[in-house]
């Protein structure tokens, strides 16, 4: 650990200088959309990269014979993503954007989560020491390595999942028959109804959108808050008589959380995934 060692920080504010982001300004206000956290789009940027690179790799070397083992994973991770797809979209023709938009989804949201199971004081500290080397002060230096740990990178990832499914309205039903639909369903299509319908659907397309970004932030942000806590207990020895034991419940701690969390890592990504496709599908719908 232990940067709350080394630089003489409390509990809470070793946490709170691992909860900052590096942003490009100080926020004015409770919401200041002109303030961009740079380490999430960093990261994010860059593992959208690695993922793409995955996958091209994965495609270039695919062969008709006998496949390897990283061929046979992505195989069989293609496969897998490409039945659900075929469970929940009927058209063909959409399933050609739709599935590999859904594999691109998964890759990166997993690689997003999976920067979790990094110490979680390696690269602050490296970036501190750039930040150092650069002349500036190194408390000051705040990096977060898991984008899925921001609300809004996971609410930016939700909205474009809402732009698709807009777009798939209009597509199938047509901008007036999407728009008729707007108005007219669940309800029916009384006259009297149509405000009510319409609040309806905006307050749905609303709910969907900040829950399946929330649910992704909340999972992620607890796992991060969980590794700090473990963290904090190699800290916590150095200042105890009995501090041997303390060291030990760490490593343990850290094993058994960072093994679970694989689990979770994996299973937010898919539930992302699933998610983004069954909200397509209900594009598809007709009411």
């Amino acid at each position: 650990m232990s940067e709350s060692s080394g630089s003489a920080l409390t509990a809470g504010e070793y946490i709170g200088h691992h909860l900052t982001h590096w942003q490009n300004k100080p926020m004015s206000g409770v919401i200041d959309f002109s303030v961009y956290n740079l380490d999430s789009i960093i990261w994010a940027v860059l593992l959208g990269v690695v993922g793409s690179l995955f996958l091209w790799l994965a495609a270039r070397s695919a062969t008709a014979g006998v496949p390897g083992r990283f061929q046979a994973a992505v195989e069989i991770l293609v496969e897998m993503v490409d039945t659900q797809a075929r469970g929940i979209i009927k058209s063909e023709h959409s399933r050609k954007l739709v599935a590999p938009l859904a594999l691109s989804v998964f890759v990166w949201i997993f690689l997003m989560n999976a920067m979790d199971l990094l110490p979680v004081d390696f690269l602050p500290k490296v970036w501190a020491w750039i930040f150092s080397a650069a002349g500036h002060d190194p408390a000051h230096a705040y990096m977060r390595v898991v984008p899925t740990a921001d609300l809004s990178t996971t609410l930016g990832l939700s909205v474009s999942v809402l732009l698709v499914c807009v777009a798939y309205n209009i597509k199938i039903k047509g901008a007036g028959g999407w728009i008729h639909e707007l108005f007219t369903a669940p309800f029916g299509a009384h006259p009297l109804l149509w405000p009510v319908n319409f609040l309806m659907q905006l307050i749905e397309f609303a709910a969907k959108t900040v829950s399946h970004g929330m649910r992704l932030f909340g999972n992620m942000y607890a796992g991060e808050l969980v590794f700090m806590l473990i963290a904090l207990m190699g800290g916590a020895a150095a200042m105890s008589l009995s501090g041997i034991l303390l060291p030990i419940g760490q490593i343990l701690a850290g094993t058994v959380w960072a093994i679970f969390h694989i689990l979770i890592i994996t299973l937010q990504a898919f539930i992302f995934m699933m998610l983004a496709l069954v909200y397509v599908g209900q594009a598809h719908d007709h009411h």
